[in-house]
């Protein structure tokens, strides 16, 4: 068979592929199927007493606003990577918003300094943020597998790692409204700490998760052939 038929074969058998919407629309696809979850297992553990203390607070709010636009920018950029033919500067969204969380734990951590000496920047061990983060995340997470596998796995390793990031970073936002745990240097440590690592041993497992998935041999084609 000459290789203008074959095309012409396989175009005309080849079922019709459906455009995935936007990016901006499958983040907030996205957002709308997770928040159920995280208000539901924020419901369950409770709203810290203190609540309404720390939210009149600008370094809190400015912490969770910069981790909540972390998870919603990683979201899009997870979005972006599976689409084929889309600029490879999207894969860095959420890079500003979270220099900007990053950023104000640190202020946070000098100002403690500034206030109370070394002796403020004492850490101790927080063992509930790995399991708090993975029991709000699960949620994100699953919801953002779903969608991230109807797209194409040009970057599996980023797109898993920014799905990752997404789901770490509304799980934090969550935690926080009913861990009481404040002092900026445990959050950055034990809070954001766990988002990044979680990140990083999620993307060791993105070739895994995004597989090109190999279609069947078209029989009518082998035939004519």
């Amino acid at each position: 068979m000459r290789t203008e038929d074959l095309i012409k074969n396989l175009a005309g058998e080849a079922p019709p592929v459906k455009r995935l919407p936007n990016p901006l629309p499958r983040t907030a696809i996205w957002l709308a199927l997770s928040l159920p979850w995280v208000g539901a297992v924020v419901f369950i553990m409770g709203l810290r007493p203190d609540l309404a203390a720390q939210a009149s607070h600008t370094r809190w709010l400015v912490e969770q606003s910069a981790a909540l636009a972390t998870a919603l920018m990683a979201a899009m950029a997870a979005f972006c990577a599976g689409v084929p033919g889309r600029p490879r500067w999207e894969h860095f969204l959420p890079l500003l918003p979270l220099a900007v969380w990053i950023g104000a734990l640190g202020q946070g951590c000098i100002a403690t300094w500034l206030s109370y000496g070394p002796g403020g920047l004492s850490l101790t061990p927080d063992w509930q943020c790995l399991p708090g983060i993975m029991m709000v995340g699960l949620g994100p997470a699953v919801a953002m597998t779903i969608m991230i596998l109807r797209g194409s796995p040009i970057a599996p390793t980023t797109t898993v790692a920014l799905g990752a990031l997404a789901a770490g970073g509304l799980a934090e936002v969550g935690l926080r409204l009913f861990h009481q745990v404040d002092a900026s240097l445990m959050v950055l440590v034990w809070q954001a700490g766990t988002v990044v690592g979680l990140t990083l041993v999620a993307s060791f497992f993105g070739r895994k998760i995004l597989r090109w998935r190999i279609a069947a041999p078209n029989t009518s084609v082998m035939k004519s052939k």
